[in-house]
Order: structure tokens, then sequence, then C-alpha cells
């Protein structure tokens, strides 16, 4: 028990507090073990698996943060599968594809422009950028 714990008065409160004091924040490279982001989860080969976070680190002065998982909780990743990559190649496509050239690009193209920006307004683009379209089969 600590010594705070016994006076009513006293209140253990963190400046770095996400808002309503439910979770611990550290700070840049001072978590415990036995935590990491989604990002560090993933190059384990783990994922959260449905875990709440249980902490939240932050850098630069609160403007950049994520949240910490248990190690020990979470869950093997799920394996891709052919459906599930085909799934996301085309989902891709549709975003990296350009409506009136049908080149699609190595990078997502502007949701605003619908077009890339040679056909847009003529800034070439470089011909390792993408894949053209493919030629129609002759009869």
């Amino acid at each position: 028990m600590h010594a705070h714990d016994t006076n009513d008065d006293l209140a253990d409160t963190d400046p770095h507090d996400p808002g309503d004091g439910s979770l611990p924040v550290f700070r840049w490279r001072q978590a415990g073990p036995g935590l990491a982001t989604r990002r560090q989860l993933r190059e384990m080969g783990l994922r959260p698996g449905g875990a709440e976070p249980v902490a939240r680190i932050e850098c630069r002065g609160g403007q950049r943060w994520a949240w910490l998982y248990r190690i020990d909780l979470a869950k093997p990743k799920i394996p891709m599968t052919l459906a599930k990559e085909a799934a996301l190649d085309k989902a891709m496509a549709a975003r990296q594809t350009c409506r009136q050239c049908g080149r699609r690009y190595h990078h997502v193209l502007p949701i605003s422009l619908e077009t890339c920006l040679e056909c847009h307004d003529g800034t070439p683009a470089a011909p390792d950028s993408y894949i053209p379209p493919a030629l129609p089969m002759a009869a």
C-alpha cells in the first residue's frame, strides 16, 4: 500500500495521461518489458488478438503516440490466403489504375483527380512508375 493511498485528499495524476486516467502513458523508450506496439507485434509474427491496449507510448511531446499491448496475451498472426491476397490486389488495383489511360501505377493515385498526373495536367510519368495496360488480344 502506498503512503498516499490512505489520504483521500491526494490524487495520483499523470500530466501525460490520455484524459480518463485509465491507462499509463510512457515516454519514448521507457515502456516496460512485455509491452509492444502493433507494429512490434507484427514484426514478432503476432497480433493483439482482441486484447485491449494496456498503455500508451508517446514521443515528440505527445504529438505522436501508439497503443501498447501485452505480448503474453498476443495471438499468432493469421496467414494470408490466396483468396485474401487476390481481394487485396483487386482493391489496390482500383486505387492505382488511371481511369483514363489504364496504366496501373506503383502508388495510389490522388482520389480528387481520379486520373494520373499525366492525364490530368500533362506531367510526364517515369516509365518505371507504372505497368502499361494490357494490349487487347488479336483475333
